[in-house]
C-alpha cells in the first residue's frame, strides 16, 4: 500500500542536533553550487584529491548543492556501515568522498548520516513505522571516503527517487543534501522485484522540484556490479 507522506517543500527544516556522536550538534550554512564527481567517473580515493588532481583535471571541486532536510530526519541514528536491516531490495554500496572545497582535499573524521525509504516508499521510524531501517552514519577515512551498504531506494507520490544525507564537522553540519539516480537506472531496477509491485512511480527527475533545484549536481555515479550497484560521489563543503 502506498504511502502518503508530506511534502518535502511544506516540511519544517529542523536544524536540531544532527546526532550524538562525538558531541555533533546542529548548524547550517548557505546554498551552494554543485559538486562534480570526478571527472572519469571514479572515486577521489583512487585518483587522488588535492590541488594537483584539480590541476590535472581529475577533479573539479565547488559546493555540493543545499537541499531541504525533509520531514523525516530523526536525531540519534546508528553508527553502522549496513543499514538494510534485512529491508528486500537491490544492493546499493554507496561510496561518498567529502572534500573541503577550498582546498580539494579529503576530509577526514567527517560524520555523514544519510536516511531513506524502503521499497515500498515507507521512512522508518516515522508515521508508525517502527525500526531504525535505512538509516545510519558513518565517519569519513584518511582519503575521505566514507561505504554505506542499503538498497536501491523505492519512491513515494509527489518525489523523484532520492537518499538524504548531511555531513557535520566539528559539532556543525557543513552540508544538507539529496543524492539522485538517472531515470534510466531507475527503470531497469523498477522492473526486478519488489519494485515491480509498484508499477507507474508518479514523479521523476526533471518534474521534482527539489530536484530541479540542483540535483543534476547531486547525481549519483552509478556503477553494475553483478545485480547490484555501487554509487559514488565527490561532496565539496565548507568546514564553516
Amino acid at each position: 500500500m502506498d504511502k502518503s507522506p508530506i511534502t518535502e517543500n511544506e516540511a519544517v527544516s529542523r536544524r536540531s542536533a544532527l546526532l550524538r556522536l562525538g558531541g555533533l550538534a546542529a548548524g547550517a550554512i548557505g546554498a551552494g553550487f554543485g559538486a562534480r564527481e570526478l571527472l572519469d567517473g571514479s572515486t577521489a580515493e583512487a585518483a587522488g584529491t588535492g590541488p594537483a588532481a584539480v590541476a590535472a583535471g581529475l577533479v573539479s571541486c565547488v559546493l555540493t548543492p543545499e537541499q531541504t532536510e525533509g520531514p523525516y530526519f530523526l536525531e540519534d541514528d546508528k553508527v553502522r556501515r549496513n543499514i538494510t536491516e534485512g529491508k528486500p531490495g537491490v544492493a546499493l554500496t554507496l561510496r561518498l568522498t567529502v572534500l573541503d572545497v577550498s582546498t580539494c582535499k579529503p576530509i577526514r573524521n567527517a560524520a555523514v548520516d544519510i536516511w531513506h525509504c524502503d521499497a515500498s516508499g515507507a521512512y522508518s521510524g516515522v508515521q508508525g513505522n517502527s525500526g531504525s531501517f535505512l538509516r545510519g552514519i558513518q565517519r569519513t577515512n584518511a582519503k575521505g571516503v566514507t561505504v554505506f551498504q542499503t538498497i536501491y531506494p523505492g519512491w513515494y507520490p509527489g518525489r523523484t527517487v532520492h537518499i538524504h544525507v548531511k555531513v557535520a564537522l566539528g559539532g556543525n553540519v557543513v552540508h544538507t543534501g539529496q543524492l539522485y539516480f538517472a531515470d534510466r537506472v531507475t527503470d531497469a531496477v523498477y522492473r526486478r522485484a519488489p519494485y515491480r509491485s509498484r508499477p507507474s512511480r508518479t514523479t521523476r527527475n526533471a518534474a521534482d522540484s527539489i530536484y530541479r533545484n540542483g540535483g543534476s549536481r547531486s547525481t549519483l555515479k552509478l556503477v553494475k556490479a553483478g545485480t547490484a550497484y555501487v554509487g559514488s560521489l565527490a561532496m565539496g563543503v565548507q568546514r564553516g
